[in-house]
């Protein structure tokens, strides 16, 4: 075999390891909350206990979401989750007018959103203040088919 060949060889394995330790396995078995895979279940397990919590790496601090094996910032494989208040700002947001649920009926808003710590979450907005670009939210929760859901309270 030339040195060219064995050489891209070697390359192309290293870089197929090394993908794969950041790969995890999706198994048709979830916790409790009925959701998730490996990666997301301490999520969807705080989330039945109606707190929100995000990753942190613990070698350079940033907070991310949603959940990865990895810290987008420095690539430490050193991330764990830390509970977060659930208060926001909002940075986008539009109104859908197509019904995409029959528990969700049109219109409603769906909003991005930049939480206190960092990273920015996506969720359907509801309360009685009219949404706009820069207003505080909280994240709420709401019950469905026995798991409990994060939503966005404004005002």
């Amino acid at each position: 075999m030339p040195d060219a060949e064995v050489a891209w060889r070697m390359a192309t394995e290293a870089h197929s390891q090394a993908l794969r330790r950041w790969c995890s396995a999706v198994s048709s078995t979830t916790g409790e909350s009925g959701y998730g895979d490996p990666l997301t279940q301490p999520f969807w397990d705080a989330a039945l206990e109606e707190r929100l919590v995000i990753q942190r790496c613990g070698s350079c601090g940033t907070h991310q979401f949603y959940p990865r094996p990895f810290c987008l910032a420095c690539s430490s494989e050193d991330v764990g989750w830390v509970q977060a208040s659930g208060g926001g700002t909002i940075y986008s947001l539009t109104t859908v007018q197509r019904q995409i649920l029959p528990t969700l009926p049109p219109p409603y808003v769906v909003a991005l959103v930049e939480l206190d710590k960092g990273p920015r979450i996506l969720g359907w907005l509801v309360g009685d203040a009219p949404p706009e670009i820069g207003s505080a939210v909280r994240v709420a929760w709401t019950s469905r088919d026995g798991s409990s859901l994060a939503r966005l309270q404004s005002g």
